[in-house]
């Protein structure tokens, strides 16, 4: 079996490389969500100069993917972070369809390295076409998503994008996840039920039935 990497151990060690720059770095930021924005943001923020992108047409229904964006604007605003937010066009029909040849396969597998990949990549791409210095997603945040598979997705993006580093983090370590849920009480955020596309919704709901 593999050995699993520490990722949250690389981003501290490179955390303090960065504090000893004259000037922050710039971070493009990829979040899904404001639950899953608060313990990324709150630890990345003393040491970037941090835009926030959104993008997830991954998300299903449409008004589930605006409610999840108004709920992490709310929170932005409420913490007053002064952090910039870009919305990538949402295109979800397209999205699904990319993923429909692997509809079959469990959550956490397959589908979900494409999801993950086709939403990594503008985002590494917009980020080369603006010159930022930096990228990651607060992904890694969630217990349901694989930390490894993530940070090796982006470090191979990486070598298309070279001009980019992928900052590698597991934001769930060290009670990530745990203090999360903490700030969203605090701030009564919206906390989803399933992750966001339409085969998760299907499994929400047949877990759930209305």
């Amino acid at each position: 079996m593999e050995e699993k990497i520490n990722y949250q151990k690389i981003l501290y060690k490179k955390l303090d490389e960065i504090k000893e720059l004259k000037e922050k770095p710039t971070l493009l930021l990829h979040a899904c969500c404001g639950c899953c924005l608060t313990i990324p943001l709150q630890e990345l923020s003393p040491y970037f100069k941090v835009t926030i992108f959104y993008n997830n047409s991954n998300i299903y229904p449409e008004e589930e993917y605006h409610h999840r964006f108004s709920e992490l604007k709310r929170y932005l605003k409420e913490i007053e972070s002064d952090a910039d937010v870009v919305e990538f066009p949402y295109e979800n029909r397209d999205f699904t369809d990319k993923l429909m040849p692997l509809k079959d396969e469990r959550e956490g597998g397959a589908r979900c390295s494409l999801c993950f990949t086709l939403r990594l990549e503008p985002g590494f791409r917009y980020a080369a076409e603006h010159h930022y210095d930096y990228f990651t997603t607060v992904m890694t945040i969630s217990r349901f998503k694989n930390a490894q598979v993530i940070n090796k997705l982006g470090l191979s993006l990486q070598e298309k994008y070279p001009t980019v580093k992928w900052l590698e983090a597991d934001f769930k370590k060290n009670d990530g996840y745990q203090k999360s849920l903490q700030i969203v009480k605090e701030h009564n955020l919206y906390f989803q039920l399933y992750c966001g596309c339409m085969f998760s919704y299907e499994e929400y709901l047949k877990r759930n039935p209305k």
